[in-house]
This record gives structure tokens, C-alpha cells and sequence, in this order.
């Protein structure tokens, strides 16, 4: 349970590492190839230093044939993914718009947008509050303010500029693919009062008719469910299933799982949860009416 970039640091170390041991050559043997100093090799194999992929690249072919074709799409995969800076301040990619907020955002949330930047698809589960990608602008304020009581107004203004920002994976080309169960009592909590919630839930009623997204209600005729637990995100990599992860967000932190187990848990409660859910349309028609009764 670790952030999310520095694991994918690691794995790509790990992976690097046992092609060149394969290939016959010494660290300092591939650092030599590359015109690189042997410590960057050495940063690189342990985790501790970000690769960018076209370096990733590079040093594949100097690995030779022993680098099958599915070997070198999981290993670029996991260098975009690895963006989260590293000791050096080493990113591991290009500069990414959120890393202008470095001063603002921990690093932590930084790692969160990373993954959701880089994703095929995301399965979220809430219980409390719409999604961040799904937000209206006073909505995204009003649970700003009651998160983080006491802000200053400019930097609840920069944390909201952040979320909108965000949602622009949504219009990416592709997009991401988004499947979000929202309990409930997520529609029926007046956060920012009822005007920004009649807001909130418009939008959301529009926005669930998008191909990309897949929005679904559960209801409290339910009961008791899996989800109480409490509310997580399963993140999915383009071709590469070695790349899923679990986010799950507490008050203070956050927890990525990466082990095969807890995947396969986490997607069995998520499906779980979609099949005691309402329909996409009944969901819609729920929310539709709830904004009108507004």
C-alpha cells in the first residue's frame, strides 16, 4: 500500500533490471551505451529516480531481442505511468499541468491525477459526495470549504480550478471510460444548499448521458452493502492489466493496492455493487426527478 507512481517506480526497476542481468551486461556496461553515469542506472533499477519513456526505449534496444513485444508495452507503460517526482524532482515524463500546483497539492492527490490522467477506465463507489470529475463548479467549492474548514479563499479557489481540470479526461481522445456507483444518499445531502444542489444534480442527469460514462444509483431500499466499507476507486491501464490499481481515500491519506488479490476483491465488490444498483436509466429518471422536486 504505497503511492501509486513510487510502486510503478519499483516494478519498472525490477522489470529493467532482470532484462539487463538477461542481456550479460553490468550496470555500468549499460550506462556506458547510453552515455549515462552508473548511478542513473543504479536510481533507475531501485525505484528511486523516474525514466522518461523515450529513454525507456532506448535502452530496450540496447537490451536487444530478449525484449518481447508485450515486455516493452507493459515497461513503457509503467514509465507515463511512473509520474509522480521522485528524489531529484524527477517526474519521469514531460511536466504535467498539475505539477504546477505542486506548492498547493499534496503529493498524494498529485499521485491520484497522475493515475486518473493516465487510465483507460475508472470504477468508482461513493457514499458521501459526487465524484470530482463529475462536479459542478459550487458544488466542487462547497465540498471544498466543509473538507478543509477554515481555507483561505484563494487557495479554495485554486483547489476548485484543480478539479474542473481534471474532468477534462473526460473529453480526451479516447476518453476515459468512467462507471461510478453513487449511493443514494449522495443525491439527497444539500451540500452548498439547495440551489447548488439542483445544480449538481442537472448536471449530473446531462453528463450521465455521455458514451463514456456509466452512472448509476444505489438505492437505500438496498440496505446493507458491500460499499459501506467505504468508498474506492479501481484505476484500468490501456492493454495492461498488470497496471490496475485500488485507490482508497482516508482523512489524512491515501492507500494504493496493487496486489492481484486485492484487485480481484475490489472488482468483485464493484460488480457487486453495479448488479444492486438501479439501472443507468432508472438512475437517470431518479436524479432527473430529484433536481425538479428541487
Amino acid at each position: 500500500m504505497q503511492h501509486g507512481p513510487a510502486v510503478r517506480r519499483r516494478k519498472l526497476g525490477e522489470e529493467l533490471r532482470a532484462l539487463r542481468d538477461r542481456s550479460g551486461l553490468t550496470s555500468g556496461e549499460a550506462a556506458r551505451i547510453m552515455g549515462w553515469h552508473q548511478s542513473k542506472i543504479s536510481r533507475i533499477e531501485t525505484g528511486r529516480s523516474g525514466v522518461k519513456p523515450e529513454d525507456i526505449r532506448l535502452l530496450l534496444d540496447v537490451y536487444g531481442e530478449i525484449v518481447s513485444p508485450e515486455q516493452r508495452a507493459l515497461l513503457e507503460a509503467l514509465s507515463a505511468s511512473a509520474a509522480g517526482p521522485g528524489p531529484g524532482g524527477d517526474t519521469g515524463r514531460g511536466r504535467q499541468w498539475w505539477h504546477d500546483y505542486r506548492g498547493l497539492l499534496p503529493q498524494e492527490y498529485r499521485d491520484f491525477i497522475s493515475l486518473e490522467a493516465g487510465a483507460r477506465s475508472a470504477r468508482t463507489v461513493e457514499l458521501s459526495v459526487v465524484p470530482g470529475l463529475l462536479q459542478t463548479p459550487e458544488y466542487a467549492r462547497a465540498v471544498t470549504r466543509a473538507a478543509l474548514g477554515g481555507l483561505p479563499e484563494p487557495k479554495v479557489d485554486a483547489l476548485v480550478d484543480v478539479r474542473l481540470a481534471r474532468q477534462s479526461v473526460l473529453r480526451a481522445d479516447p476518453p476515459l471510460e468512467l462507471s461510478a456507483v453513487l449511493d443514494e444518499a449522495v443525491l439527497r445531502r444539500q451540500i452548498g444548499g439547495p440551489g447548488v444542489m439542483t445544480e449538481q444534480l442537472r448536471h449530473l442527469a446531462q453528463v450521465a448521458r455521455l458514451p463514456q460514462v456509466r452512472l448509476q444509483v444505489l438505492p437505500f431500499s438496498v440496505g446493507g452493502h458491500l460499499g459501506l466499507t467505504g468508498p474506492f476507486v479501481i484505476f484500468s491501464f490501456p492493454n495492461i492489466a498488470d497496471l490496475d490499481v485500488v485507490v482508497l481515500d482516508h482523512l489524512t491519506s491515501s492507500l494504493y493496492l496493487e496486489r492481484k488479490e486485492d484487485l480481484e476483491a475490489y472488482g468483485a465488490a464493484f460488480r457487486t455493487i453495479q448488479a444492486h444498483a438501479l439501472s443507468p436509466q432508472d438512475s437517470s429518471d431518479l436524479i432527473s426527478s430529484l433536481a425538479d422536486d428541487a
